[in-house]
């Protein structure tokens, strides 16, 4: 047999060759172009009347004129007038007031506010709203499309649209604790673009925009909307988000090599307590300055950062251990973190 003629299926020797790949065509990308421009001006109209331009008065402490201004961005979550902006817009503020799309302005009451997360939430009286809803960013792919809407330089009702450019990134707030798996996109994002939702293609809320890196371009960045499902339901219910203290100041520091060896410890780093607050949960466990806290209630704490997570809410009022290294000596103490108090 001729070994050219044994194709499998019955075909040629021609058959089998390799073929180039299709050019797509130009009637081909003009229908893909088409159905992205049909995906974002969707999301444009279901959305836009839920996003609101958000002015606030601050009162001057010293200087010319008693008061300042500022802008952001909000959106409306719930249909009895919940508003979402960030925290650095809205925090402080003697007066805010929120225009709607559609001409109306009202004033808005600080429900809740948290530093902490850069979130805040408003309410205005008159319902009911068009609502842009929640979505979920633990479903999200870097690469995908995403679409900012808000009012930059008070160009109000303004969109923008790019893809998802990295995730689980960390950031730090202005109060200087970290957020984590903050959202970077190259939607692009000015000045009073703060606050204004960050959408998925089907008009999904995943993201609050929050800041910009200057003087670099396309690298803009959105506290997840699963960060804020945790943060909004405390803001409204009690004007903040409970977090636990144990009433210590200290600062990240390696551990001597000598340290980890003899008591078998995972991580090079811990956190050097500086001061203890009198009376504190940390005072009451017999904490000291100069311990160095390696773990909470069985989990590694290699620095600040670490022990900001493990003091969640859920742990105000519940004993816990706390490992320390005191010289030579590792420490295994209870402690019953109170609620922190800080705004």
């Amino acid at each position: 047999m001729n070994p050219q003629l044994a194709i499998a299926d019955g075909g040629s020797a021609s058959d089998s060759a390799p073929r180039a790949p299709a050019v797509p065509s130009s009637a081909d990308d003009g229908e893909l172009l088409d159905a992205y421009s049909r995906a974002v001006s969707g999301v444009v109209e279901r959305v836009t009347a839920a996003v609101v331009s958000v002015d606030v008065h601050h009162r001057r402490s010293r200087g010319p004129g008693r008061e300042t201004q500022g802008h952001g961005s909000g959106f409306v979550f719930t249909p009895d007038g919940f508003i979402l902006t960030n925290s650095h817009v809205a925090h402080g503020a003697t007066k805010t007031d929120v225009a709607f799309p559609d001409g109306r302005r009202l004033r808005a009451e600080l429900v809740g506010d948290d530093p902490d997360t850069d979130l805040a939430v408003l309410r205005v009286d008159t319902a009911p709203h068009t609502v842009a809803p929640l979505g979920d960013s633990a479903a999200l792919r870097v690469g995908q499309v995403v679409i900012a809407i808000g009012n930059p330089l008070g160009f109000q009702s303004t969109v923008t649209a790019g893809v998802v450019s990295a995730l689980g990134r960390s950031f730090r707030s202005v109060s200087g604790r970290l957020i984590d798996n903050v959202i970077q996109t190259d939607a692009a994002l000015n000045p009073g673009n703060s606050g204004g939702p960050l959408l998925d293609s089907r008009g999904s809320v995943i993201g609050v925009n929050t800041a910009v890196i200057l003087p670099a371009q396309g690298i803009c960045f959105a506290v997840a909307v699963n960060t804020v499902k945790l943060a909004v339901g405390q803001l409204i219910a009690y004007g903040h988000v409970r977090r636990a203290r144990i009433g210590v100041g200290g600062q990240n520091v390696a551990l001597p090599r000598l340290a980890v060896r003899a008591h078998r410890l995972i991580q090079p780093s811990g956190v050097l307590i500086t001061t203890i607050e009198p009376s504190s949960p940390a005072a009451r466990a017999g904490l000291q300055a100069g311990d160095i806290i390696v773990a909470f209630d069985g989990q590694p704490v290699h620095g600040v950062d670490d022990l900001h997570r493990v003091l969640t809410g859920d742990r105000i009022g519940a004993r816990a251990t706390i490992s320390a290294v005191r010289k030579a000596e590792r420490l295994e103490l209870y402690i019953t973190a109170a609620e922190s108090v800080s705004r």
